[in-house]
């Protein structure tokens, strides 16, 4: 979670997310209003108006929200996390309407697995992860545990899900590894008591349950693609299937419609409609990443899809046809870029693929993969026509901003990754940096591609290059602890700068005079371009390395974002925060002013794109 800032600090308004993370099991969820969905990012749940897109933000949580769940009647929301060896991991219950902390539970050890209310919202049930093995009963109203549990015995393996009753707040499942279990809840006495379902010779592993209309069949989801359906009443299996097609690796999700049909998502990608006992698959549609949810839309006519791949899908049950609603990264965003002289648009590269995406309404307008590589920079060209994107691999790859069709590629360019680039102004030349520590300099010619000149002074990977208004200076920062001032006519070193860090990012005052650095070391630091000579150094940080750093169009304010998850906003001749921004789960490893001075936009190492409001008056 973020370090402490101080309480007198202003904060910096979250405008939007785009990020979503598909891997829970069930954490997508459609509110009884249907007008809105909930689902986690890192430390935080988001509650997104499915019409308006609006969203808002269910922030307290020190750790990663490993799972989420709402009331029946759409009244509370709660939300369980992970945290570390030995530490008790914390449910929090919300209030959906105030969107605010009722309580925070702590009881679980480690991480909490899975969360579900009770029918009329008595109850909440909570199930620990494999460090901890019990089930704990609260009580909603009182905020307080009731009762608990050792969730399985300690002959098999660990339950991994929980359901309750449809109809009665006093009987709840809960199954895994090797268990399968009813409960009976004894309020009187403070008990909760399981019986176990007989299964006969079958041994599998549930990862999900659903529960029929009636109550009278429980069915589990296994990771072996079959069904088991359970009579509630005798506890014993009553039949399993499909006998021949079974669901590839393994069902991950499933709901019970009204009408006795099921859907079920699996493990490769597809959500199937299926129909009788012997659930037979009707319909199948394939999807990008495991199906990890199934939210139900009002009485079913409409329902929610997301994978792993953190894709939201919507379906209509009629048709069975998906749109995709919401996409985003699911890896670690590497970097972010506008390009010249717009805040409408803005390109972010991660792990196999760069996206564009439209500012204001959070939507990808284009995504360009490729498999297997990484891409660590990008840059748009001035003039907007291509896209200049470093890679793992050694390559330089450029792209149409349109349609993502590449325009060419420059092979061999480092030795060990391109690690860092730029373009000039005049969209003539293309300045890299490598993981072996050269800075090398491209004739842009969409012919030639030609290497100029090739410069090797750092001893180790160039994080950050940028280059003069007038094309004849670039300044390049290393992990080497050296920053370097180049003339880009004579190829030659002017100045170099010596820090005891790692530099990760540089940049020129517009003025270009100056420059300010940082790096590991938490220092920000500004910089005479004419000596090299230090001007002043100040604490960035109090824990964790500053990665990315902007400055403004104006040169009034610069902004700032590292490992301690937090986005601040300096002013630049003060060398004061003037705005904290709280929001990030992961580090930051891009940030970005826009050109218009409207917002400001941060990325992150779990795949999360955050958009602040531009604090100051421009």
């Amino acid at each position: 979670m973020a370090e402490e800032v101080e309480d007198d600090v202003p904060r910096l308004e979250l405008e939007s997310i785009i990020g979503y993370n598909g891997y829970i099991p069930s954490g997508l969820i459609c509110h009884p209003d249907r007008d809105h969905l909930i689902y986690p990012l890192g430390c935080t749940v988001i509650i997104q108006n499915i019409n308006t897109h609006k969203q808002y933000f269910l922030q307290g949580h020190t750790n990663n929200v490993s799972c989420v769940a709402l009331s029946i009647s759409g009244k509370y929301v709660a939300s369980g996390q992970v945290t570390y060896m030995g530490f008790k991991a914390d449910i929090i219950l919300w209030d959906y309407a105030e969107k605010k902390l009722l309580a925070t539970l702590s009881i679980h050890k480690v991480k909490v697995e899975a969360l579900t209310f009770s029918p009329n919202d008595l109850y909440l049930l909570s199930l620990g992860g494999i460090d901890d093995g019990s089930v704990i009963l609260w009580n909603v109203a009182k905020r307080e545990a009731i009762c608990g549990s050792p969730a399985s015995p300690v002959s098999v393996g660990n339950a991994m899900t929980v359901a309750f009753s449809r109809k009665t707040d006093e009987v709840f499942m809960t199954a895994g590894q090797g268990t399968l279990r009813i409960w009976q809840i004894d309020i009187a006495n403070r008990k909760i008591r399981a019986t176990d379902c007989y299964t006969g010779q079958l041994k599998r592993i549930i990862s999900c349950l659903a529960i029929s209309e009636d109550d009278i069949y429980l069915y589990c989801g296994t990771t072996s693609g079959d069904i088991l359906t359970i009579n509630v009443k005798t506890k014993l299996l009553n039949t399993y299937g499909p006998e021949k097609e079974k669901f590839s690796q393994g069902i991950t999700a499933l709901a019970v419609l009204k009408t006795g049909d099921f859907l079920v998502g699996s493990g490769d990608g597809k959500i199937s409609l299926c129909k009788g006992s012997a659930i037979k698959a009707v319909k199948t549609v394939q999807l990008q990443g495991s199906v990890n949810s199934i939210a139900i839309r009002g009485q079913g006519h409409q329902f929610y899809v997301g994978t792993g791949l953190s894709q939201i899908y919507r379906f209509n049950y009629s048709e069975f046809k998906e749109e995709l609603i919401a996409s985003c990264h699911n890896e670690a965003i590497n970097d972010i870029v506008f390009p010249f002289g717009t805040s409408e648009l803005f390109a972010t590269c991660s792990k196999s693929d760069i996206r564009v995406w439209h500012n204001a309404s959070n939507k990808e307008l284009l995504r360009i993969t490729i498999p297997n590589m990484t891409c660590h920079s990008i840059t748009f060209m001035k003039d907007g026509r291509s896209i200049i994107s470093a890679w793992n691999d050694g390559k330089i790859r450029a792209f149409t901003p349109e349609t993502g069709r590449l325009m060419y590629v420059i092979e061999n360019a480092h030795s060990i990754g391109v690690t860092a680039i730029a373009t000039t102004s005049d969209c003539q030349r293309i300045v890299s940096g490598g993981g072996e520590g050269q800075v090398r300099v491209w004739d842009a010619d969409l012919q030639s591609h030609k290497l100029l000149a090739s410069m090797k002074e750092h001893k180790s990977t160039v994080s950050c290059i940028k280059i003069k208004k007038n094309n004849r200076e670039c300044v390049t920062a290393g992990a080497d602890g050296a920053c370097i001032i180049w003339d880009l006519v004579r190829y030659v070193r002017i100045q170099m700068i010596l820090s005891n860090t790692l530099f990760r990012c540089v940049c020129y005052h517009p003025e270009e005079f100056q420059i300010i650095t940082s790096g590991t070391d938490r220092k920000i630091g500004y910089w005479e371009v004419f000596d090299a000579s230090i001007i002043r150094d100040l604490d960035g940080s109090l824990s964790g390395s500053l990665n990315g750093m902007d400055i403004s169009p104006d040169g009034v304010h610069y902004v700032t974002g590292g490992d301690d998850k937090l986005v601040k906003v300096w002013d630049y001749n003060e060398g004061e925060v003037t705005h904290v921004g709280i929001g990030h789960s992961g580090n930051i490893n891009s940030i970005k002013i826009c050109p218009l001075l409207k917002c400001i936009i941060s990325v992150s190492s779990d795949g999360a794109v955050l958009r602040w409001k531009y604090p100051h008056e421009n």
